[in-house]
């Protein structure tokens, strides 16, 4: 069977991949800036006889033609950039790069993509259609990585039928996967604020324009805006996270600048509270004798897994993994740019357990400690090499 044998590959390539998880995570790249990486990418598809091209730079798609290879299309992708965090784990293969980490996962992401490619390559004579490998930079950063390899080409010639992508949850214990339809994940938007007026002596407020005091009435007011405008129902998020302004004691500063972020899971409130957050910051700015300006930069859209497509990887993963170890996993308000193949194909965006809490493997992503139990790699090529060989579309 099948099934068999890609678990038998998968328990066979597992120290493989968890020393190609390692060389990744030592060596982290940023946003946009994967090449040592790509590089590190095309050498094994090369060295497995797996075509590929490149997009967006650093991007790469491969091919695997199975028997029949017309009869489905699925893509399988991975995102493959680090965050600019300084590493603080003690481990053999801590990151070499200063400043820079796989704090998000990626580099689990991408091995257990390469995982599942070498597997699929090895069977191609034992399942039918084509799978589409999709390497894809700069998933951390606005515009996001999979926009531009969307407008590069990426989901045509061939076109996929549906896609999927996995993403470590260390929350969840290792061996556990987790699914959910509909909406998953939030979109996310960049607020940035500039206040300006006249600064002067702090002893002398009536002299100047208190961007300070102004500041703090429009952070206060845009934290009214959900609550006031939005339906208790519908998710959403608008947190401010950064005030810059002044630098001693005694003078306002003539300039304060604000940021922050939006998240919400509805297209349509998720725009009208643009102009909301627009209105109010204006008309607060001006009514208090200030100037501003305002840019929201409009980030990824939220999440969205096809309803049939999770119902049917779910069932998979299941006969895969078992029952036991497959679950719904929770609506969040992160965000991922994965959600821009969601709004254009049929997509599944599914969560692998990493944690264990008895081996003290607890961290958060985005932080300095996080880190995975990797028996995950084992079991995260497996399910994506399984999904993409047994789904049929």
């Amino acid at each position: 069977m099948l099934k068999e044998k890609i678990k038998q590959l998968a328990s066979e390539y597992a120290g493989e991949f968890i020393a190609v998880r390692h060389h990744l995570h030592a060596h982290p790249e940023l946003s946009y800036k994967e090449f040592e990486t790509s590089h590190f990418i095309r050498e094994k598809l090369g060295e497995w006889k797996i075509e590929f091209t490149t997009l967006a730079t650093t991007g790469i798609v491969g091919i695997i033609k199975g028997k029949n290879p017309e009869t489905k299309i699925i893509a399988l992708r991975a995102d493959m950039d680090a965050l600019p965090i300084t590493e603080e784990n003690e481990i053999a293969y801590k990151s070499q790069n200063p400043g820079i980490m796989h704090a998000c996962g990626h580099d689990v992401h991408t091995t257990c993509l390469l995982g599942a490619a070498k597997i699929l390559q090895t069977l191609k004579d034992d399942w039918q259609g084509t799978v589409k490998l999709i390497f894809q930079p700069g998933e951390e950063r606005n515009p996001g990585g999979a926009s531009i390899m969307i407008k590069e080409g990426i989901l045509e010639n061939p076109k996929p039928q549906s896609i999927f992508a996995l993403h470590v949850h260390p929350g969840m214990e290792v061996g556990k996967l987790s699914f959910r339809s509909g909406m998953v994940m939030a979109s996310a938007d960049e607020i940035f604020i500039t206040i300006k007026g006249k600064g002067g002596h702090a002893a002398s407020p009536h002299l100047t324009t208190d961007t300070i005091l102004i500041a703090s009435h429009l952070i206060v007011l845009l934290q009214q805006l959900i609550s006031r405008n939005n339906d208790p129902f519908n998710p959403s998020v608008l947190s401010i996270t950064s005030i810059h302004g002044g630098n001693t004691t005694n003078v306002i500063p003539s300039e304060v600048k604000l940021m922050g972020t939006f998240r919400a899971m509805n297209e349509e409130w998720r725009f009208k509270a643009h102009d909301l957050i627009k209105k109010i910051s204006i008309e607060t700015v001006s009514a208090m004798g200030g100037e501003i300006d305002i840019l929201i930069d409009v980030g990824y859209p939220f999440v969205l897994n096809d309803e049939k497509l999770t119902e049917t990887a779910m069932r998979k993963t299941k006969e895969f993994s078992g029952a036991e170890n497959v679950s719904e996993t929770e609506l969040r308000m992160g965000a991922e740019d994965f959600a821009f193949y969601s709004h254009l194909i049929p997509a599944c965006f599914y969560r692998l357990g990493v944690g264990n809490k008895a081996a003290g493997i607890t961290a958060n992503v985005h932080t300095p400690k996080f880190n995975v139990d990797e028996k995950a790699i084992e079991i995260g090529m497996g399910v994506m090499a399984w999904l993409g060989a047994s789904i049929d579309n």
